[in-house]
């Protein structure tokens, strides 16, 4: 499952962001620091309307409405991030061990005038995100420094990071230039803070133009998606009809967490093929370039070493035929062996072995 952790300074709307993310009051949202002591964790689905269809397929050819399971991702709303907190202060290490294994960091930043909500520590946008990404690096130096302690073989490389990182720049920034072993056998077992993707989330007024942006802004090179916490919370209790009218009377053409979600999928490279029965209509989400064998992995992963073969029909030809028998009269049904490489909407059924 994507694991996604939202970080940032005390008092920025991250609580709001996750209990609006969530559908409901998960976390702790006060108006005074470090309202959330121990990390929030919850999941919430990947709405896919894709599924929607093909669950009408399934019951008009079987009479059986099968349920949805659909993509998910864990959200993980991590304790305000204070300077030195790579040395306690705040909550410190508490707050940088909670965030060691998630695949991307969402860092929420404060860009709202509402003087009655205290900044605490907060400044403006670039000085908060430098506070943050500096505590990360910081930690990071420290698991190097351990590292190259005890190491001996690893230390060329580790010595790198450690030199990259002292001057200031995140650990993913060097991975392009790391041989592929080397980084899976060496850095990658370190779960370094600022090796991992990251997205910037600006939590602006309710009446901040930026809101009406698509997601293809950027700030210090990396994705930033323009979000009112407070809007995303009253969006959260709407249905998707009246949710949608709502944003259209506002000039939104997207809710924030659809761009999040959107961002976070694009950013970690990954697509969700689709199956459909009587039993369930379910989104898989795998990594681009995942050929047929591996994806069936994703299911059960005995599947992978007893693939034998993958019926595939393209989603778009598996609504207008209206079932997978009839893609198959009509031609659009396609056999495919194990180096096939799955593409996103693909509706599969995978042909599995003893």
């Amino acid at each position: 499952m994507l694991k996604v952790g939202i970080v940032g300074l005390p008092n920025i709307g991250k609580s709001t962001l996750f209990n609006a993310i969530l559908k409901r009051e998960q976390a702790l949202s006060a108006n005074y620091p470090f309202a959330t002591i121990d990390p929030n964790i919850g999941v919430v689905d990947v709405y896919d309307v894709r599924l929607e269809k093909l669950a009408e397929i399934v019951f008009k050819n079987t009479g059986i409405h099968p349920p949805k399971v659909y993509a998910n991702i864990e959200f993980v709303d991590i304790a305000g991030l204070v300077e030195g907190a790579s040395k306690g202060e705040g909550l410190g290490n508490q707050f940088l061990a909670n965030i060691r294994e998630v695949d991307m960091i969402l860092q929420v930043v404060r860009d709202f005038s509402d003087t009655n909500i205290i900044r605490e520590h907060s400044k403006d946008p670039e000085t908060d995100s430098e506070v943050i990404n500096s505590e990360l690096i910081i930690k990071d130096l420290e698991s190097i420094e351990k590292q190259l302690k005890i190491k001996s073989n690893d230390n060329e490389i580790l010595q790198k990071y450690y030199d990259h990182l002292n001057s200031g720049k995140l650990a993913i920034e060097l991975k392009p230039q790391i041989d592929k072993i080397k980084y899976e056998e060496i850095v990658k077992p370190l779960f370094l803070l600022t090796d991992k993707e990251m997205v910037y989330v600006f939590n602006v007024d309710e009446t901040d133009e930026r809101l009406k942006l698509q997601n293809n802004q950027t700030f210090k090179e990396n994705p930033v998606i323009f979000i009112n916490a407070k809007l995303e919370s009253e969006l959260s209790s709407l249905g998707p009809d009246d949710r949608k009218a709502y944003l259209s009377d506002l000039g939104i053409k997207e809710a924030g967490l659809d761009k999040i979600i959107e961002t976070a999928f694009e950013k970690l490279g990954l697509i969700t093929f689709l199956t459909a029965g009587e039993k369930e209509v379910r989104a898989w989400e795998i990594k681009i370039g995942t050929n047929a064998q591996n994806a069936s992995g994703a299911i059960h992963t005995d599947f992978v070493k007893n693939f034998i073969k993958a019926e595939i029909v393209a989603y778009e030809d598996y609504i207008t035929s209206g079932s997978k028998l009839k893609a198959k009269d009509a031609g659009k049904l396609r056999l495919e062996g194990k180096d096939y490489i799955v593409k996103d909407g693909d509706v599969i059924e995978f042909k599995i072995g003893a």
